[in-house]
């Protein structure tokens, strides 16, 4: 396995991670405005995404980005520390 640096590691898991959540958060907005009112995904979202309202364009854009940057705050975070753990256990990354 080639070792790649710290930060090509970060980058590539914060557009992996901030990709996958924003399309995650896009697919529930096009269910919660396709689907009834009781299946609506908008009660989860809100208390996770600052300035998020349920169909606004204010909240909308504020749910969009803040999906999207939540994948690059895991990525800073849990690559290192999945790094430094592997490094302990004895397995090289």
């Amino acid at each position: 396995m080639v070792k790649g640096s710290i930060k090509s590691s970060i980058f590539a898991w914060g557009w992996t991670l901030s990709v996958f959540l924003l399309v995650s958060y896009l697919l529930c907005i096009a269910f919660g405005v396709l689907a009834p009112e009781r299946f609506h995904m908008h009660e989860a979202w809100a208390p996770l995404l600052p300035w998020f309202e349920w169909l606004t364009p204010r909240g909308f854009l504020a749910g969009a980005v803040g999906s999207f940057l939540y994948g690059w705050y895991i990525a800073l975070i849990a690559v290192p520390l999945y790094r430094y753990f592997r490094r302990r256990t004895g397995n090289s990354v």
